[in-house]
């Protein structure tokens, strides 16, 4: 793959969306995620669809950023340019690492699995402006609970809301976006409509502790 400069050679200012099966690499969470969607297709009486995790990388000139939200546990030592937390399953509990995600703007960063993306990256040239905006915005992300539906539209608060709501939030109708090969991004609505309120839309939320980008 081109590194961050030799794209910053090409366009300039652009984001890159990668679509990651969920579990590539042989994790564990690949089981779990396919009796997770096979439950919810039954329920649906749809057949199951294969499950995608979204990561961003952007380009701002000379300089590359990784995006992407992840739990906080099981992670390397060393920065990971982290800028905000928040809670897992139960706020209540958030002050255990097993039970908070991490959101993440990593200068010159990487995306674990990016091996196993299907296809190449949705790309979005942006304006010099508007980079930088959209890197500023990452750590006013909202920092809602993972894996509740906070809207009440059936799409639960996850990583793949972050991509979508940084995504809507810079001017990309992140509704027009779909993974690959059929498949489905849960918490991508969840994004989209945190995009859309007023609560929600880019100023909300406390930010959390950081190893700045």
């Amino acid at each position: 793959m081109p590194d961050h400069a030799a794209r910053a050679a090409m366009t300039g200012h652009h984001v890159d969306l990668w679509w990651i099966p969920v579990g590539a690499g042989g994790h564990v969470v690949v089981h779990t995620s396919r009796w997770w969607e096979s439950l919810r297709a039954r329920r649906a009486h749809r057949r199951p669809r294969p499950l995608f995790h979204a990561a961003l990388e952007v380009t701002n000139g000379p300089d590359g950023y990784v995006v992407e939200m992840a739990p906080v546990w099981g992670q390397p030592r060393g920065p990971r340019g982290v800028v905000a937390q928040g809670p897992v399953g139960i706020a209540w509990f958030s002050a255990s690492p097993f039970f908070r995600y991490e959101i993440r703007c990593w200068r010159d960063g990487t995306i674990p699995d990016l091996e196993w993306a299907v296809g190449p990256p949705n790309q979005f040239l942006l304006a010099a402006e508007d980079a930088c905006a959209l890197i500023g915005r990452i750590s006013r992300a909202p920092q809602l609970t993972w894996g509740r539906d906070v809207f009440g539209i059936g799409d639960m608060w996850n990583s793949n809301s972050l991509i979508s709501w940084l995504l809507e939030s810079a001017g990309i109708d992140a509704a027009a976006l779909a993974p690959p090969d059929g498949g489905d991004a849960p918490g991508w609505h969840s994004g989209i409509a945190a995009a859309h309120s007023p609560e929600h839309s880019g100023t909300a939320g406390e930010q959390g502790t950081a190893d700045h980008p």
